[in-house]
């Protein structure tokens, strides 16, 4: 009796074969990039140039240029030789046009019109952020300068040391001259007005 042994993939199937001809996939290794059938585009790229266009639309420049355009349009098509017309009275070819350059010119603007909101959402989250780092800090510098009050409050200031001495040397002259200053009189203690 032959002893049994594992059975390869290839020996197991005839589907096995073609299977091995192919490079094993790992895990561990990132895939190969697709094959894209359509172009692709930097979205980005893309945004700037949105951007551009709807700033352009939004001057004076291209307000006058257009007026340029479609008097010189007008004029064109009413007083040139009938030959050499190519868009009569009703002007259809020039609403036409008029109504495709609108028809990109709202996307566009739209277009960067959120972009500008998605920097300006940037914008005002850092703002946020900066605003709040900056109220940590003034109630940190609050907290500390509370602190050194306090500190302060305990400390022998320097009016509160004269008077001390003061009291004192009255104390003092008077044991020279003679009469008992008792030590509840001489004691007042600080007071606020001492700091």
């Amino acid at each position: 009796m032959a002893p049994e042994r594992d059975l390869t993939r290839s020996e197991r199937s005839p589907a096995g074969a073609t299977a091995s001809a192919r490079p094993r996939v790992r895990l561990d290794q990132p895939r190969l990039p697709r094959r894209r059938i359509l172009p692709e585009w930097d979205p980005e790229a893309f945004g700037r140039l949105s951007e551009r266009i709807a700033r352009f639309l939004g001057t004076g420049r291209f307000i006058v240029w257009m007026t340029i355009v479609i008097i010189v349009w007008v004029l064109w098509n009413s007083f040139a030789p009938r030959d050499l017309r190519f868009d009569n009275y009703p002007f259809i070819f020039l609403t036409f046009m008029l109504s495709l350059q609108a028809s990109y010119a709202a996307p566009l603007i739209l277009l960067a019109q959120n972009r500008q909101d998605d920097r300006d959402r940037v914008n005002l989250e850092q703002d946020r952020k900066q605003n709040e780092r900056s109220i940590a800090d003034t109630e940190y510098l609050t907290r500390e300068i509370a602190a050194l009050r306090i500190g302060l409050g305990e400390v022998a200031t320097r009016d509160w040391i004269r008077s001390e001495l003061q009291d004192m040397v009255k104390e003092l002259e008077g044991l020279r001259d003679g009469h008992v200053v008792f030590p509840a009189e001489r004691s007042r203690g600080r007071d606020v007005d001492d700091r």
